[in-house]
């Protein structure tokens, strides 16, 4: 290779989750029950926040968008997956792998900084109440949300610019079913041992201090209602619960497979396709199943709308 930045590489020729077309088969049906069952449900989440009044509180408005990040994600990487389990070739054109890694850890980041602002939200709602309208209110609310999507982005340019100064001549193969930045670059016709160095700092290094900040906020939490009556100590407990499951369905799988050297491991594809496909769906239904004013308020609309 003479030029260090040039690419001969057009496409590349993904070998998906298995070569057994009995497990692909079988694949693509859960996947798809899964799809048709659970994203409906994150577009009924949104326009049930959206529609009633009782759900203005902050906490709803950042689930709201919890449901739409996590619904556009899922665009993502299931349908093309689906298609690709029911095709003989699964080809990617190189511009098409860089736009899927880009708008992947474009939504994959954002939903990790609103993870942080939701736990920021349920300190001030249950340690410092008599502030929370103060601090909480629409304004805050929204330059919350536009620092998530500026830090996503930057996240994620950050990983697309680092991978387009690699060169790519040869082999094409990536052994997955989508592409991520661990399969890429080792696909890079170049030493790549500092640009995993960098890909670790920014993906892994931030999602690990933010597991283990988000991690020790709801501890704080935790630790300060101990003094107060049952009723209002049951209720942190709740909420905190509920989100500490996400986190650790969101955070488990990231830590995983970012914050180590990217040498394959029999468990990847497993834990990326919980990551990619199930995980994102299931985190807003967790939510909405185990908070009672969402679910009243979707049975509400429900009765006045049989359609949805």
């Amino acid at each position: 290779m003479e030029s260090k930045n040039s690419t001969v590489v057009t496409e590349f020729i993904l070998l998906g989750l298995t070569q057994s077309q009995d497990a692909q088969l079988l694949v693509f049906v859960l996947v798809l029950i899964f799809y048709l069952i659970i994203l409906p449900g994150n577009f009924l989440i949104i326009l049930t926040i959206r529609s009633d009044p009782g759900l203005s509180a902050p906490l709803y408005f950042f689930l709201g968008n919890l449901a739409f990040f996590d619904a556009s994600y899922s665009f993502i990487v299931t349908p093309r997956m689906l298609a690709d389990l029911l095709s003989e070739k699964k080809v990617i054109s190189y511009k098409g792998c860089i736009t899927q890694l880009f708008f992947l850890h474009f939504l994959g980041a954002e939903e990790m900084f609103l993870l942080v602002v939701m736990a920021f939200d349920r300190y001030i709602a249950i340690c410092r109440p008599l502030h929370y309208s103060t601090v909480m209110n629409p304004r805050t609310c929204y330059i919350f949300l536009l620092a998530q999507w500026l830090g996503g982005f930057a996240h994620s340019i950050i990983q697309v610019a680092l991978i387009l100064h690699l060169p790519f001549c040869g082999p094409n193969q990536l052994d997955n079913f989508f592409c991520d930045v661990p399969q890429v670059i080792k696909l890079a016709c170049t030493d790549t041992f500092v640009v995993e160095l960098l890909m670790v700092s920014n993906s892994g290094l931030v999602t690990l201090l933010s597991f283990l900040g988000l991690l020790a906020s709801y501890a704080v939490i935790l630790c300060r209602v101990q003094g107060q009556s049952s009723k209002a100590k049951n209720k942190a407990l709740y909420t905190c619960t509920t989100h500490i499951i996400i986190v650790f369905l969101m955070f488990g799988p990231a830590i995983f497979i970012y914050t180590r050297p990217f040498i394959a491991f029999p468990a990847d594809k497993v834990v990326s396709l919980f990551h990619t496909v199930i995980f994102p769906l299931l985190n807003p239904v967790i939510y909405t199943f185990r908070n009672q004013e969402v679910k009243a308020a979707m049975r509400r609309l429900l009765s006045k709308h049989p359609v949805f």
